[in-house]
């Protein structure tokens, strides 16, 4: 992980000699020879350390207090190089926000290790305990320094679909191994130059060059599934999906772990924000879901307008129930909940679909019929019957089977549960 360290020096060559003695491939730095230069390259870099010398024409307690308040978001290590050795004014800066007072002249291998010290208790802070990756915090200054200063550039958004309902069925410590095996695959394609976060559970991000982004999403799409196989037990391999047994007898059908990638580059648009770029690449990367299987997508001028289709929330359930009374009470009770609930999907789409068996296993057929169409390809199915061959019915591409007679405070129980995650 790159570190950019910034030297506020107005002496040429001693901030020349600082700049030599740190710089290495872990480490850049810039040097501002002004108060102003210096401010803007913190407010457009958000570097790690400051180095301010005295040779400014403002007070070094004054201007490190200036700096502390300009950084108060990033929290860099600001470090006080100064000619004076008296035990007042190291007391004076050290109280005005600066972390280290080092007395000139300097000896330049304590130097250079007191920074380097300095850099490596800042990025550890700044470390998923887990992964050992950068976490979110510094993914958004490592984006913003990007942006500010890269004409050519790629950012991946990988995330690891149905990775909290992995952990529901195997536990945490398997979800750590299905983190772990990515990780290692991603790094398997990386340069020195490549940067690699963690900005949440199941979320990681790639920071990279335009011209190899694609190859780096297809590589890390076939690799990943190659493996995914390993992640399951015997049984629900053979099955084709996960299994989860829920204290009401319902069974759950949970596709198995895949990712989606979304790639957005320098190539086709402008962005001076980090945030935005991250909802960005949130918003596209629906588009790239396909059934069971990883998938990624790459931004393109014509999805311009993705937001306006991803963005929309969709509360719309289609009810098939045999039973007239019990039609009415599930129409009934999910209207005052705020649903849309249709008995047609003619020219609609519904984010969920209640399929009522009964005894009769015919209307399964529907069931493997909406599986099937691409249009429902993001809706979910739940299934009540009284036929309690669960398997025999996730199989055909339920969600959810719930077993009847149940409460309906169950039922709706599982419909907001699939809204949240659909939408």
């Amino acid at each position: 992980m790159l570190c950019k360290a910034l030297i506020i020096d107005t002496r040429k060559e001693l901030s020349t000699k600082y700049k030599k003695s740190l710089t290495d491939k872990d480490i850049e730095v810039q040097v501002a020879r002004s108060i102003q230069d210096g401010f803007g390259f913190i407010q457009s870099l958000e570097p790690d350390l400051i180095i301010v010398s005295d040779s400014i024409t403002e007070p070094l307690a004054d201007f490190c207090e200036k700096i502390r308040v300009l950084t108060y978001n990033i929290r860099p290590v600001i470090v006080a190089l100064s000619k004076s050795d008296s035990i007042e004014d190291k007391i004076k800066v050290l109280e005005s926000g600066a972390d280290d007072y080092i007395s000139e002249p300097v000896n330049f291998k304590e130097f250079q290790i007191r920074i380097k010290a300095h850099l490596r208790r800042e990025l550890e802070t700044n470390l998923d305990t887990k992964t050992l990756l950068p976490n979110e915090k510094y993914s958004i200054r490592a984006l913003k320094r990007t942006l500010a200063e890269n004409n050519d550039w790629a950012t991946l958004l990988i995330s690891i679909e149905n990775f909290r309902q992995y952990i529901e069925v195997y536990s945490e410590f398997a979800g750590d191994k299905v983190v772990q095996t990515l990780i290692a695959i991603i790094k398997s394609t990386l340069t020195e130059q490549d940067f690699l976060s963690k900005i949440h559970e199941n979320e990681f991000l790639i920071i990279t060059k335009s011209h190899v982004a694609e190859r780096l999403a297809s590589f890390i799409v076939m690799a990943f599934d190659s493996v995914a196989s390993k992640f399951y037990s015997h049984e629900d391999t053979k099955r084709g999906y996960m299994l989860v047994q829920s204290d009401d007898e319902a069974g759950r059908r949970i596709d198995f772990v895949s990712l989606l990638i979304s790639v957005v580059s320098s190539e086709f648009d402008t962005y001076t924000n980090p945030e935005h770029l991250i909802e960005k690449m949130r918003r596209i990367k629906p588009l790239a879901k396909l059934p069971a299987k990883s998938n990624y997508i790459v931004d393109r001028p014509k999805i311009s307008g993705v937001s306006d289709i991803v963005g929309k929330y969709n509360k719309k359930i289609a009810i098939f129930e045999k039973d007239e009374a019990m039609e009415l009470l599930l129409r009934t009770t999910l209207e005052l909940q705020g649903y849309d609930v249709l008995t047609s999907v003619e020219d609609e789409c519904p984010a969920l679909f209640i399929i009522d068996t009964g005894n009769n296993m015919d209307k399964l057929e529907l069931c493997s019929k909406i599986k099937n169409n691409p249009i429902f390809v993001h809706s979910k199915i739940i299934v009540t019957s009284n036929y309690h061959d669960k398997s025999a019915i996730l199989n055909t591409g339920a969600d959810l089977y719930l077993p009847k007679p149940y409460e309906i405070s169950a039922l709706v129980k599982w419909i907001e549960y699939f809204m949240r995650e659909i939408n």
